[in-house]
């Protein structure tokens, strides 16, 4: 009789092929068997009937501030968080630590620190800014997922914007490298001079705030880095897009054949321009908010399969940074805390517009493998693909609440938010780390992904 470490039964298996009610067997952190009443030994049992099991979610774009600025999010707290999601794998981007990750000194201390602390698995972006270009090999060989970069002022002294001759060369090398270029595509000029227009005349209100970041902006940035790309090429990945316009670039670049893909992040889909109006800074982010009208192409585009994954853009800080109490938004801090909601947003438009939850698996798991290249152990429930889960209930409610968000900080544009389902389980490797949508206390588990060709052993890592 085979023996399992766990055996989660008679849950509605949300498979690539569609939803089947059947059982999964894990052993030894792998997907061992999946079938109707399997037979055999388990350690652990999990009564699933009447939920859903997707895969894990992979969340690309998370920013933990570990090391330098734990005091934002660092790995103990947002792995949590991420795994209350349903979240079993993120990656953290390269600009807000101290020291930004643009060199393989400081990849190899944070990966020591994520596998010190993480409770869910994890993968690291590198950075492209102005005089690492010799720094990109080491860093690929050193199993970045890929590189980042932007094309918009960053307001951080650690981790520049580029200029156009650092991001062509720097282009030109991330491609025969292999690897992918990420960008925060907004024109710095276009902002810029349009933020320094509104401060001479003494104008912060959230509209002038909005119209400082016009979706020309978003378009002028993206269309320039196509171009780079058709002349470098070099792989793109455009994060946190927020304009149809913008879409319609890259639609047609894929249509030329271009290697390129795109996310868009949770908070475009359910909140706009309006809650900046009302609920103040702690709806700023960039690029910002749009009007409620391109909110719903947003949806549309997502219903459309026009978006290739869904991320969150976790970007918390301490809350004065918000500056709560002197509504300039200039000033403010520029992101959306809220990487524990992605999953359970993508479930909101999907349930709310009749999508199929393969849809979601695809747009939070399967894809953002297949374009990391961790598709050979990550984001599809099969035979022999690490057991990684998220147990939903589409039938039970999830209020957003300090005690239930597990972030550092709690102040979060979703305090509040009703979501139509909710997690109640989250499983990384065959360990359960969330049961009865609590985070498990149990020491963490989580270990640093790196894409397919790049070894997972070796040496231990050094300390710094």
């Amino acid at each position: 009789m085979k023996k399992f470490d766990l055996i989660i039964r008679g849950g509605s298996v949300v498979l690539p092929t569609g939803v089947a009610q059947t059982d999964i067997g894990i052993a030894d952190g792998k997907i061992a068997a999946i079938g109707a009443e399997l037979a055999g030994e388990a350690k652990q049992e999990w009564n699933a009937e009447g939920r859903h099991v997707l895969p894990g979610m992979i969340d690309v774009h998370v920013h933990f501030s570990e090391p330098g600025r734990e005091h934002w999010e660092g790995f103990t707290t947002g792995s949590a968080m991420m795994a209350a999601g349903g979240c079993t794998t993120f990656f953290d981007m390269p600009l807000n630590g101290i020291p930004s990750t643009v060199t393989e000194e400081a990849l190899l201390d944070k990966a020591r620190l994520g596998n010190e602390k993480s409770v869910v698995d994890f993968g690291l972006w590198g950075g492209l800014v102005p005089g690492n270009e010799d720094d990109l090999a080491p860093l690929a060989e050193g199993g970045v997922i890929g590189f980042k970069a932007f094309l918009s002022t960053t307001g951080n002294k650690e981790f520049e914007a580029v200029d156009d001759m650092t991001l062509l060369t720097g282009m030109k090398k991330i491609a025969a490298l292999g690897k992918i270029l990420a960008l925060h595509s907004e024109s710095a000029a276009i902002t810029n001079w349009l933020k320094a227009e509104k401060e001479a005349a003494g104008q912060f209100t959230a509209d002038d705030y909005l119209e400082t970041r016009p979706i020309i902006a978003e378009v002028e940035a993206v269309e320039r880095a196509l171009y780079y790309s058709e002349i470098t090429g070099c792989a793109l990945h455009f994060v946190h897009i927020s304009s149809a316009a913008a879409v319609a670039k890259i639609e047609a670049a894929k249509a030329r054949g271009m290697n390129v893909t795109v996310e868009t992040c949770a908070h475009y889909l359910l909140f706009n321009h309006d809650d900046l109006r009302t609920r103040g800074n702690i709806a700023k982010c960039a690029p910002p908010l749009r009007e409620a009208d391109e909110q719903q192409k947003l949806i549309a585009l997502l219903a459309e399969g026009k978006f290739d994954m869904l991320s969150s853009d976790h970007s918390p800080c301490p809350y004065d940074m918000k500056d709560p109490k002197d509504f300039n938004l200039f000033e403010a801090w520029g992101g959306i805390s809220g990487g524990q909601f992605t999953l359970l947003a993508a479930l909101e438009v999907a349930l709310a517009h009749e999508l199929p939850l393969e849809q979601v698996a695809a747009w939070t798991a399967a894809n953002p493998a297949q374009r990391f290249e961790l598709a050979d152990r990550k984001g599809r429930i099969e035979i022999g693909m690490d057991a990684d889960l998220a147990i939903v209930d589409l039938n039970e409610t999830f209020t957003v609440t300090e005690d239930n968000y597990y972030a550092k900080h709690k102040q979060t544009l979703y305090m509040g938010h009703t979501f139509p389902a909710s997690v109640v389980g989250t499983i990384v490797r065959g360990q359960v780390v969330v049961q009865g949508g609590k985070v498990s206390e149990a020491t963490p588990q989580g270990s640093w992904q790196k894409p397919v060709g790049i070894p997972s052993s070796e040496p231990a890592l050094p300390t710094f």
